[in-house]
């Protein structure tokens, strides 16, 4: 049997992570667009479509872009402040033909559990690393004493993939603010984004 490689811990280092800074860069709301929505759960998908529409065609990603701010906006809307039509979630906005700007905010108290989740998603990811599936086994769904059978952190996983100009939450984490840059194409040649 060949011997399982392990992470150094340089490399462990180098995963992404969530992590929480209000002072980011990427909570400037200068030049966004705003919108409050009340916390029904029904509606997620609609409030996602009201925010996309005025994202530029070619960034629109075959519904990724979609998928993703919903995803997002239905965290806000569970977690955060608990399906309560009297809470609010604002979300604030810009687009263009290189980049997604988004921040999204709940009334609630935020992602305590945002270094339980940090140090599950390296074990998670160190699985993968060695081919270790047995063990992988315990790193499917990051559950905390809140979660439902619905929950699994998955959003999270895939948000820190897709999210490729930063995915930071504000101090009290219930705020969440991202960037996802995109290659502008000008006659056949791509162009690295803003």
């Amino acid at each position: 049997m060949a011997e399982k490689t392990r992470y150094s811990d340089e490399e462990l280092q180098e995963f992404k992570e969530l992590r929480s800074d209000e002072n980011d860069p990427l909570f400037d709301k200068t030049n966004m667009l705003k919108k409050e929505f009340p916390s029904d759960f029904r509606q997620i998908r609609y409030f996602t479509l009201l925010i996309v529409q005025s994202a530029p065609t070619e960034i629109k990603e075959l519904n990724l872009l979609e998928q993703q701010i919903s995803e997002v906006i239905k965290n806000a809307v569970k977690h955060g402040n608990h399906c309560d039509i009297n809470k609010k979630v604002t979300v604030w906005y810009s687009f263009s033909a290189t980049h997604a700007h988004i921040i999204v905010q709940d009334e609630g108290e935020g992602f305590q559990d945002l270094e339980k989740w940090n140090e599950f998603n390296k074990k998670r990811l160190e699985c993968l690393h060695n081919n270790d599936f047995m063990q992988l086994a315990d790193y499917v769904s990051f559950r905390t004493k809140e979660s439902d059978s619905q929950d699994g952190g998955n959003a999270l996983f895939a948000a820190l993939e897709y999210w490729n100009g930063g995915f930071v939450y504000n101090d009290k984490k219930n705020g969440v603010a991202m960037l996802k840059r995109f290659q502008q194409k000008r006659h056949g040649v791509t162009i690295d984004g803003e």
